[in-house]
């Protein structure tokens, strides 16, 4: 029977003073403490605690890393900072099991072994030698892989003409326009050595970045699985996944088992900026556990693990209080790529801000000039898969709406 007691420990030593916290409300009166260096990100504090965090949980079947740092702190993606500061107990933060004891140590900063040796002795299973049969249990995944588990094993994401040369579906079942579920249909190139098993694309946009005009890749949307039934020239297919209508015309390739990859959440080590491009299912508004695409990839420094902070950007206004008509993220149903082919750079750039008159009041612009709103932060997205030149992130939180073209940078 598998038992661990895993003791958090957070670190005093460099609390907030006592006019504000890192979330902006203020402190208890009466507390002082020494300032902690601007921008430091290195120690998790009181203040990154969780208002109810608990002194003691126990790990369930269901449970992610994700969710269980979101227990204790307020930045889950903090959770390295605990680990780090915990490395003789969590050996591995991928190996955190159902059952195991995650406690809370808020007086710091010595580490436990697992409690009093009272409590150690109350964990002990004395067993004797028999047969018996006990259920693997997994560890607790880092986020929900249901979630992301179709988008690990497709490639979404191709150069330009990448899909020419796969096996094609010529024809369907008594010659029908569409096909779904157990219907058949019937495909060029393959060969008896090719594998049964196969995933179905069809053809998507191009993907340009909101703010450059650069083609980042060419989409591969997935639309379902099939199966071979029959091999030949052409072979027999049965489709036994649809999640789209299946036509004639659409691409083929292998498919591949689903892996679900260990991860921490974490903050990257540097400042990356980017934007929304596009999510998932084409809508414009989007929340909690759905998939976009960002304008940055590995040669930007994103990282698989890496999470950013998602912000609406700040409208444009007159003094007068009149907003500038500029295309505004979320806004008009289709998004920013609805007609992305015709129009190569869909983002429309800002003006350039005129030279600030100031009234005799310090500080005030003159009416007529023009003033950015400033950026809210809505979310936070948690990157998933990284190509070259952009990522595949998940939503895994959403304070306010997030809409396609917000900026996404690091926390």
């Amino acid at each position: 029977m598998r038992k661990t007691i895993i003791t958090l420990v957070v670190a005093l030593a460099s609390l907030v003073p006592g006019g504000a916290l890192g979330d902006g409300m203020p402190s208890s009166p009466g507390k002082t403490a020494e300032k902690a260096p601007a921008g430091d990100r290195s120690k998790v504090t009181q203040a990154d605690l969780q208002p109810d965090a608990p002194d003691q949980y126990t790990v369930v079947k269901g449970d992610t890393l994700w969710g269980l740092a979101g227990k204790f702190l307020k930045d889950p993606y903090k959770w390295p900072l605990i680990w780090q500061m915990n490395q003789e107990q969590i050996k591995n933060p991928h190996r955190i099991y159902p059952g195991d004891v995650i406690r809370l140590d808020r007086s710091g900063p010595l580490l436990t072994l697992g409690g009093s040796h009272a409590e150690a002795a109350a964990n002990v299973v004395r067993l004797e030698p028999r047969v018996r049969v006990e259920p693997l249990v997994s560890s607790v995944p880092t986020i929900p892989g249901s979630v992301i588990g179709p988008f690990l094993s497709q490639p979404l994401v191709v150069e330009a003409n990448g899909l020419d040369n796969t096996p094609t579906i010529l024809a369907t079942e008594e010659s029908r326009v569409i096909v779904g579920v157990g219907d058949l249909a019937y495909a060029d190139r393959i060969g008896s050595n090719d594998g049964v098993n196969w995933q179905i694309f069809r053809p998507g946009e191009v993907v340009r970045d909101p703010e450059s005009g650069e083609v980042l890749g060419y989409e591969a949307k997935y639309v379902g699985d099939a199966r071979v039934r029959r091999f030949g020239h052409p072979t027999t297919l049965e489709v036994t996944k649809a999640r789209q209508e299946i036509n004639r015309g659409d691409r083929l390739m292998p498919a591949r088992e689903t892996s679900f990859p260990s991860y921490v959440p974490r903050a990257p080590d540097k400042l990356i900026q980017g934007a929304i491009v596009s999510v998932d299912g084409g809508v414009s508004e989007l929340g909690q556990y759905q998939i976009v695409s960002l304008n940055r990839g590995s040669r930007d420094g994103l990282q698989v693990g890496h999470v950013l902070a998602s912000y609406h950007r700040g409208r444009l206004v007159e003094t007068s209080g009149r907003a500038r008509a500029l295309l505004e993220p979320g806004g008009g149903g289709g998004g920013l790529f609805a007609n992305i082919e015709v129009k190569p750079n869909p983002v429309v750039p800002d003006p350039p801000m005129p030279a600030t008159v100031k009234d005799e009041k310090v500080g005030t612009p003159a009416v007529g000039t023009t003033l950015r709103l400033p950026d809210e932060r809505n979310g936070l997205v948690f990157v998933f898969r990284v190509f070259e030149r952009m990522s595949y992130a998940l939503v895994m939180s959403a304070t306010r709406p997030i809409y396609v073209g917000d900026v996404v940078r690091t926390p």
